[in-house]
């Protein structure tokens, strides 16, 4: 008789910031004999595409407070309490050895009936400061995983710095030889994440539209943008004579970031990650709206190392973004620092340390 797999449950919500990190454990955690299920929720399944094909992926009934009408937001606790009650007697059919939540509301199901049945559980928080689900959860795990460090926790908790881990087609990257900016064509990747990206479809292709017409000319440009922004950004590209791809997700942003001589982005924890592991010159335009404002703080580290360049969405100008830019396309030697500057940063080894935690806890059996 063949022994028995161990199980991880992933819970994760529907942005990217949470399900990459979600799904780097996921690869390790296959690699070394786990089965592994993923519970999210619909908006969590636009970034199932990359997990590998063994995870089982379900759907969990949940919800936010965040949006809909007085309605829907009535409806809210007995959503979730009905998506606990279903994750519980999923986990009492197959029980589960760990069960991770990485942040969001469709990780209450998992967590709360991991709670319950008093499964050993631990969460991985991103940011530096606790989103909302995993701040009510920390004091209900056995452990809590850090990505950015330190990480404002509440009183009487520890936690474990392991930093964010990176998706297999990151690590695939890292370290990947930089060619600092010349008189070649030069590629600028830019990447918003999934909120609050407009404000780079807005200010971004008119910031390289002003370049010098020296340095413009050289410059490709990769742009994630928003399905309803995409069309005006490709034609202002188009117009202002710049070549330039814009999608509204790209699949392949290890192999395009690698390849880049810039990178504008979110200060989202798992970009950062990704640029910091691969090694690229960056500017960084922290979501001013972002919970606790913890994009400016993901940022902190990346710009006191010399990393990267931090512009605040209050002092967002085309001039200032574009003089920027300049700063680094036209400085091949400060360019190639920053690069060495983001390498010293990354922490390639997250994935490893985290699935060592999911292990160790797994043997403690710990509730």
């Amino acid at each position: 008789m063949s022994e028995r797999q161990p199980l991880l449950v992933i819970a994760a919500g529907g942005t990217g910031g949470h399900m990459f990190p979600a799904q780097s454990l996921a690869e390790v955690m296959l690699r070394r004999g786990w089965r592994v299920k993923l519970s999210t929720d619909t908006r969590g399944t636009r970034y199932t595409g990359g997990f590998p094909h063994s995870v089982e992926i379900s759907q969990v009934s949940s919800a936010t407070f965040a949006r809909g009408g007085l309605l829907a937001k009535a409806l809210v606790p007995f959503r979730i309490l009905g998506g606990v009650i279903g994750a519980a007697f999923g986990m009492m059919r197959d029980i589960p050895d760990v069960v991770v939540g990485f942040g969001g509301y469709p990780t209450i199901p998992a967590l709360g009936a991991a709670w319950l049945l008093r499964r050993p559980r631990m969460i991985h928080e991103q940011n530096g400061i606790l989103g909302r689900v995993n701040k009510i959860f920390a004091k209900r795990v056995d452990r809590v995983a850090c990505g950015t460090w330190p990480t404002d926790l509440p009183e009487g908790v520890a936690g474990v710095h392991v930093g964010n881990p990176v998706r297999a087609s990151v690590l695939e990257r890292a370290g990947a030889g930089y060619i600092p900016p010349g008189d070649y064509p030069m590629s600028v990747l830019v990447i918003g994440g999934s909120q609050g990206a407009r404000i780079l479809s807005d200010m971004i292709p008119a910031a390289i539209a002003a370049l010098p017409e020296g340095l413009r000319r050289n410059v490709r440009v990769a742009h994630q943008a928003r399905d309803e922004d995409g069309q005006r950004v490709a034609q202002f590209y188009a117009e202002a004579g710049i070549d330039a791809e814009v999608e509204p997700f790209f699949r392949d942003v290890p192999r395009r970031m690698s390849e880049a001589q810039l990178v504008i982005s979110r200060a989202g924890a798992s970009s950062i990650a990704d640029i910091s592991v691969i090694g690229r010159p960056s500017i960084l335009i922290p979501y001013a709206a972002a919970a606790g404002d913890h994009q400016a703080a993901n940022a902190k580290g990346l710009t006191k190392a010399g990393g990267a360049i931090v512009i605040p969405e209050r002092k967002l100008a085309v001039e200032v973004v574009s003089e920027q830019i300049a700063s680094v396309l036209t400085n091949p030697q400060g360019a190639a620092q920053m690069a060495q500057a983001a390498l010293g940063q990354g922490l390639p080894d997250a994935p490893v340390h985290l699935a060592d935690m999911v292990e160790d806890l797994a043997g403690g059996r710990e509730t």
